[in-house]
């Protein structure tokens, strides 16, 4: 039997923004161990310079999720440059992994990121998942780092 089929859309009410949290939570919090403290922050706020996705089954179940911040938010994030948007917060729960969920993720992202007006992505990757990135067209810059206790690394993707 397959698995179901499954949509990627944006956030669009606070029952999307549950799932998408949910989805973190059973991914950064429950599987890597991030506090949750640090899992949540400004940005996942309605009204911030965020734009959040999420992909669910047919029959609604949550398969995964991730965000792209523009403007201000991003700035931080990507050496200043308003041009540049920042994805984070990527999550494909374990039974969605190897299904394409967080490719599509990454290209809804994208979309958003070049209906923005942006030029480039931003993101910081685990170590453990540069390859996935680098297929994606995403390259590494900068030395590795430690982030929520975690090996990490900048990488970019022009659009």
């Amino acid at each position: 039997m397959s698995e179901p089929s499954y949509t990627v859309r944006i956030v669009g009410d606070l029952a999307d923004r549950e799932a998408g949290f949910a989805v973190r939570r059973e991914v950064f919090v429950g599987e890597q161990g991030v506090p949750e403290e640090l899992e949540y922050d400004a940005f996942d706020e309605p009204g911030a310079d965020a734009v959040h996705v999420l992909a669910v089954r047919e029959d609604g179940r949550p398969l995964g999720t991730g965000r792209l911040l523009y403007g201000p938010a991003a700035a931080e994030r990507t050496g200043g440059d308003p041009s540049v948007g920042s994805l984070g917060r990527l999550a494909v729960t374990g039974r969605a992994r190897g299904l394409g969920v967080g490719v599509a993720l990454v290209r809804a992202i994208e979309d958003v990121a070049r209906a923005r007006g942006l030029t480039a992505v931003d993101l910081h990757a685990q170590t453990r998942a540069l390859g996935f990135y680098q297929r994606l067209g995403y390259e590494a810059y900068g030395p590795e780092y430690p982030e929520a206790g975690i090996a990490h690394r900048a990488m970019r993707r022009a659009l």
